[in-house]
């Protein structure tokens, strides 16, 4: 077998029904139109969501909430999983290249270090922002960090 001799499964292509090409292949006349209105003229179509007059899901399932348009949205990254990488890794400083390389974070994120964990090495962490107790246990472990 090579790519020349390659075929479908059997059964597994079918021939397009042709429509509009005469009386005799049971497909001329109105061509699967029907008589009249407006599904029956050239140009129709019909907009998104509609169901055929009845109320669309769009419209049906209520709405409730509000979105801030204006909102800014970090991915957090905890201490403890900082330990786990510089440890793992020898690092001396963690900015967003390192998350990134190590799959925490993708090239548009916005990172924010979180307080969950012990945090016991001894380095510069830059990110976007910072909780106020993973700024203390940074500072407390002789590390420092930098806002981005």
């Amino acid at each position: 077998m090579n790519l020349s001799n390659l075929r479908p499964a059997k059964g597994s292509v079918k021939n397009k029904k042709r429509i509009g090409r005469g009386q005799g292949s049971g497909r001329g006349g109105t061509s699967t139109r029907g008589h009249k209105g407006a599904g029956s003229r050239s140009g129709t179509s019909t907009k998104i969501g509609f169901e055929g007059g009845q109320m669309p899901l769009q419209r049906r399932v209520p709405k409730f909430g509000f979105k801030n348009i204006n909102r800014v949205e970090y991915v957090g990254v905890n201490l403890d999983v900082l330990q786990a990488l510089v440890e793992k890794h020898n690092l001396t400083v963690v900015d967003f290249e390192a998350l990134r390389v190590h799959g925490l974070a993708s090239k548009n994120d916005l990172i924010k270090i979180l307080g969950r964990g012990e945090f016991t090495a001894k380095i510069e962490v830059s990110a976007h922002a910072f909780s106020a107790s993973a700024q203390q246990a940074i500072e407390a472990a002789g590390g420092s960090i930098v806002k981005l």
